[in-house]
């Protein structure tokens, strides 16, 4: 099973295409963790599982989702409600309320994945304004096995070297 997990677009709409075009025959999930600036009836949008960032204005996006797939438990949120700039303690205590195996967020636009007693936190970073490194990120999960690969893409489908890791999950 593969997710494609994507956040902090902020209005862009071909690069959101572009990547669902690329990942459309091997992704089971696409993840948008906010901050998309678009519309709900964007058709970029269609394929994503979406949140509310702090920048979107429409109401329709829930602020958090929770999704299953492959035995796990999802958490999706953007993370300005979690103060996540400072520490993911906040957003630890969310997992845990809902019983998250991963928890897919953005806001800070800074990529990244890290496992924290048992919960996996993804990061993908952002496809238009990117913080901590040059290469605007999205992140796609292979999970099987009781693991879970992250490899983070450039949003013109390169990998990024050296962000690869797998995680026992």
């Amino acid at each position: 099973m593969k997710a494609v997990v994507v956040s902090d677009s902020h209005g862009l709409s071909g690069e959101l295409s572009a990547i669902v075009e690329r990942h459309r025959h091997e992704a089971d999930l696409f993840i948008h963790c906010g901050d998309s600036e678009l519309s709900a009836q964007a058709a970029e949008l269609a394929p994503f599982v979406v949140v509310r960032g702090n920048c979107d204005v429409e109401a329709a996006f829930p602020n958090e989702r929770t999704e299953e797939a492959e035995g796990l438990r999802f958490l999706i949120t953007h993370g300005h409600l979690y103060g996540v700039k400072t520490s993911l303690l906040r957003l630890y205590y969310r997992a845990k309320e809902t019983s998250a195996h991963v928890v897919c967020f953005g806001h800070s636009h800074l990529a990244g994945a890290e496992q924290i007693e048992g919960v996996l936190f993804i990061n993908p970073g952002s496809i238009a304004l990117p913080r901590g490194r040059k290469e605007r990120t999205y992140a796609v999960l292979t999970i099987g096995g009781g693991r879970v690969h992250v490899q983070f893409y450039e949003v013109n489908g390169q990998p990024v070297s050296g962000m690869e890791r797998t995680f026992s999950i």
